[in-house]
């Protein structure tokens, strides 16, 4: 490495989502070198995370790998991890990923770690409640969806009760909630009609709680009524002023607003309510002294840094500013600054001035032919908003073979009323649970270098045995001869025959 490369300036950026890539693409033609550390190798258009659940889209058409998004910008590299330390004095960041840490320096530091799934305090609720923030997320909700149809249909051919099983939940009438509760009526009453004997699957249930008022709070009270009323037009129960208290294996249990308990039985839960800034937001809070939110959201300066540390900028959902929402515009927005800002100090030019949100409107899919949208003054619900939904997720999914994938996708859901994602496993529906179960979680599956190196060993001579026995069968002519008939073992080196 020559000492121009190594004195050049060093950025590191900590996550892939939207604010993260952006932010990283936004350099490619600064003079930095730009290290990205995520724990996941792929970009997430979270968005449409719903429809990956509902059997819509493939994991692959909403999430390409960020190696292939930034394989030709030069002066990027994409490090697997997930940051465990931040130490701003030292300007270092850390991160592990199956016990193996690594320590990497910056110059410059930008924080888009995002947000999780809040379950206020009762994170519990989770085994039995999946939220919709990750891959993994949809992929096990996916499994529970498609698996209560499964288990419906060998509950009914024995004569058993089946509503627990074709009782579907949504928690939190937001965004993702209505589109959720949306999709899984229409798999229910549409796309799976046809598909079972001994049910049918428009006698499904489907539920959408919420504690608050309305549907779609953000979106105004008049576009919130439109939409609360085209879901029950599609046959979803909506049932408001109601907060879930409790959850287990077979249903969950809500309080009214008159302190009246009831309870809901169903097995396929889905939480959509509220979410949590990434702890990375107190690990910086400690050391700065920035207040945290109650969402865990860290206070920043208006340009986007952390008091005290100019060189370190923070993005996205894990910002309180200004009362931003947590969009991702706003994520994508704060990375093209943040990246511009420190172009900027490169090149000796004046800083920029504070952030500024420019919003450019909400929209929720409700069903095919059916959403609303709230852009600035203009509301609109029906085909018109459903058009621009699809024209404004098509265009910011990331890469030509996603948008590709994701249009041939909608044309076979929105044509046909089909859906080509439905293979689920065992393994989708239970394989987080068990890894939580492990007191290491996935560490304990890995063994150290130097127990690799002995398991390798062992293996090898192994193989070695079993590769000599086959060898002698087949030479001696003994394969597919009982024991009793089989030629006598030849001296080495003399002729099977």
């Amino acid at each position: 490495m020559s000492s121009e490369e190594q004195t050049k300036h060093r950025v590191v950026v900590i996550g892939s989502g939207f604010g993260g890539l952006f932010a990283t693409k936004a350099l490619k033609r600064a003079d930095v070198d730009v290290t990205m550390v995520a724990k996941t190798t792929h970009h997430l258009f979270q968005p449409l995370l719903y429809q990956v659940a509902t059997g819509i889209l493939s994991q692959g058409e909403i999430a390409p790998p960020t190696r292939e998004v930034l394989a030709r910008q030069k002066n990027a590299q994409v490090l697997l991890g997930e940051v465990t330390a931040i130490d701003l004095d030292a300007r270092t960041v850390t991160h592990n990923v199956l016990g193996r840490e690594t320590v990497t320096g910056y110059d410059s530091l930008i924080v888009a770690a995002g947000a999780s799934q809040s379950y206020f305090g009762n994170d519990h609720f989770a085994e039995f409640a999946p939220g919709m923030k990750s891959i993994d997320d949809a992929l096990e909700l996916r499994g529970r969806i498609f698996g209560a149809f499964e288990m419906a249909e060998n509950a009914a051919s024995r004569g058993e009760p089946t509503d627990h099983l074709l009782t579907f939940v949504v928690v939190g009438a937001g965004p993702t909630g209505v589109e959720m509760a949306g999709q899984i009526a229409e798999l229910a009453h549409k796309t799976l009609r046809k598909d079972f004997r001994s049910i049918d699957t428009r006698d499904s249930r489907v539920i959408l709680v919420d504690a608050a008022p309305q549907v779609l709070p953000p979106f105004g009270a008049k576009l919130g009524a439109k939409a609360k009323a085209e879901l029950e037009k599609i046959g979803v129960e909506v049932q408001l002023g109601a907060m879930v208290t409790a959850v287990d294996e077979r249903g969950l249990e809500l309080k009214e607003k008159d302190g009246t308990v009831r309870r809901i039985d169903s097995v396929a839960k889905i939480w959509a309510a509220g979410v949590q800034a990434n702890p990375l937001g107190r690990t910086l809070s400690e050391q700065t002294g920035a207040p945290l939110d109650r969402a865990g959201r860290i206070a920043v300066n208006p340009d986007l840094t952390l008091p005290g540390h100019p060189e370190v900028f923070v993005l996205g959902d894990m910002i309180n500013l200004d009362h931003l929402p947590g969009v991702a515009q706003v994520a994508i927005q704060g990375a093209k600054y943040a990246a511009r800002e420190i172009d900027h100090r490169l090149s000796g030019k004046e800083p920029q001035a504070p952030f500024k949100y420019f919003d450019k409107g909400s929209m929720a899919i409700i069903s095919k032919f059916r959403a609303v949208a709230s852009v600035g003054k203009l509301k609109l619900n029906g085909l018109l908003a459903w058009l621009m939904w699809l024209a404004v997720h098509l265009m910011y999914l990331t890469g030509f073979k996603s948008r590709v994938g994701a249009l041939l996708s909608w044309a076979i859901t929105f044509i046909g009323n089909d859906r080509s994602e439905r293979t689920v496993t065992e393994q989708q529906i239970f394989a987080r649970v068990a890894l939580e179960r492990l007191d290491g979680g996935t560490r304990e599956l890995v063994s150290d270098p130097g127990e690799m190196d002995a398991i390798i060993e062992s293996r090898r001579r192994e193989l070695e045995a079993v590769a000599e026995e086959e060898s002698r069968l087949t030479d001696s002519g003994a394969r597919g001869v009982p024991d009793e008939k089989a030629p006598e073992p030849k001296p080495d080196g003399a002729s099977a025959r």
